[in-house]
């Protein structure tokens, strides 16, 4: 809930997968109480799994996953992963990919809300440590805490 209220407290729009359920849900009902506009994206086999929440100043269906992906990151500024599950992981490790190949260059932030990426990050500091990533990709992407610190990021990162 703090998320959502925080995007809209600084003018910002939300850009999710368009599900009305699971801790992205809260956000995006957070983000639309609060009076922020809110862009949903979400693809035809995941309607009603996801139950599409069709009351977003933006709502687009896709045909597949990819698309999805493809439309979120298009639309928008800065990507910010928040806990989850495999399809987090997916979102941030293709945009973490992206960003090493030179195709964007967009902030991307783990939101770390009580150590819960902390194994992620033990993950690549593995793969760093038997040589299958370089020490730069820990450039490519920023930890923060909580909502308040990621604030913060996304203030003097997008200004």
């Amino acid at each position: 809930m703090q998320t959502g209220e925080m995007i809209a407290k600084n003018g910002w729009r939300l850009v999710y997968g368009a599900g009305d359920v699971g801790l992205m849900g809260t956000v995006a009902n957070a983000a639309q109480d609060a009076g922020a506009p809110t862009f949903g994206v979400i693809p035809t086999h995941l309607l009603d799994w996801e139950v599409g929440k069709r009351d977003l100043t933006n709502f687009i269906i896709t045909e597949n996953m990819h698309e999805r992906k493809k439309v979120m990151y298009m639309n928008c500024d800065a990507i910010v992963v928040m806990a989850g599950g495999i399809g987090s992981l997916d979102e941030f490790f293709e945009v973490l990919t992206w960003r090493q190949l030179g195709l964007h260059t967009k902030p991307i932030y783990l939101l770390n809300t009580n150590g819960y990426w902390d194994k992620l990050q033990g993950l690549l500091d593995h793969i760093i440590d038997e040589g299958f990533a370089g020490e730069n990709i820990k450039t490519f992407y920023d930890v923060v805490d909580d909502a308040e610190a990621l604030a913060a990021r996304l203030r003097a990162d997008l200004s």
